[in-house]
């Protein structure tokens, strides 16, 4: 992979934001890899995202940041900076569900994602050895209403020790607090067996079967204090008909969590998201 910085920004819309981007990169021979644009007409904000040759550029990112602050003044930005040679630290959230947690370990092991899993969390044991095979720890945390509250202090004290950048709830089939929720804003990432924002909450299959839909989804989102009702990341539908029963649709929606999920932590930990307000720009 080549080592690439990515400069992400969200600003006010107006005249000449990739000009005055691109001869500040210029002025210091970056080469720009990839540039990605979008405008919101109707909100008049502006979206941008640049991979810039690392070694193109004659400093490294604390400079950079001290050397491209005014110009973020200028246009009132919110931007950030980011090195793919430093992969983000991830952890796993799960239950007893495995087909998710499943496929990140593998696509992990095999080197398709440019992170780092360090650690896996979860309210029961049962996959532990799974996890403990691929040399990651796991951490049984069991949550209940008895025990709730020093649980989810237990596992923000994982959160921090892991100095965690991302955490995945990879079929993790508890409520996140509201605190956490709020103070990891923007770093957790669920995968709702639903197209959102129908069957939102419990048993969305069942939901979905008592309905008699055509289609059935799952969709990745980031956490808030609003169930189910974070800034969407990615979606997938797949087609079911009359003779499918509940079982059937459990199956065939497996494929799509895990798709979907995959897909959307790769979105985040490449920097190709920008929340905005309850949305998202996702740029491929």
């Amino acid at each position: 992979m080549e080592h690439t910085y990515r400069l992400v920004i969200s600003c006010p819309d107006r005249v000449g934001i990739v000009a005055k981007v691109s001869n500040f990169l210029s002025t210091y021979n970056g080469w720009i890899t990839e540039a990605s644009h979008h405008s919101d007409t109707q909100n008049n904000w502006f979206f941008m995202r640049h991979e810039i040759k690392a070694e193109s550029i004659p400093f490294g990112l604390e400079q950079f940041r001290t050397a491209f602050a005014p110009i973020a003044r200028e246009f009132d930005m919110q931007w950030r900076i980011a090195d793919s040679a430093q992969p983000k630290k991830v952890i796993l959230m799960c239950s007893k569900e495995s087909h998710c947690v499943a496929d990140l370990l593998h696509r992990w092991h095999s080197n398709e994602m440019n992170a780092e899993i360090v650690a896996v969390i979860s309210n029961h044991d049962d996959l532990r050895r799974m996890v403990e095979w691929h040399d990651i720890p796991y951490h049984h945390v069991p949550a209940s209403k008895e025990n709730r509250e020093e649980a989810f202090a237990h596992i923000d004290e994982l959160f921090e020790r892991y100095e965690a950048d991302v955490v995945v709830l990879a079929r993790y089939m508890q409520i996140l607090p509201a605190d956490l929720c709020a103070k990891y804003s923007g770093k957790v990432i669920n995968i709702h067996h639903s197209f959102l924002p129908s069957f939102a909450g419990a048993r969305p299959y069942h939901q979905a079967y008592s309905r008699g839909v055509k289609l059935i989804g799952a969709t990745c989102h980031y956490v808030t204090q609003d169930l189910d009702e974070g800034p969407i990341i990615e979606q997938d539908v797949i087609r079911i008909n009359h003779s499918d029963t509940i079982a059937d649709m459990v199956r065939l929606g497996k494929d799509v969590e895990k798709n979907v999920l995959a897909r959307g932590l790769r979105s985040h930990i490449e920097d190709r998201v920008i929340i905005c307000e309850n949305k998202t720009v996702v740029f491929d």
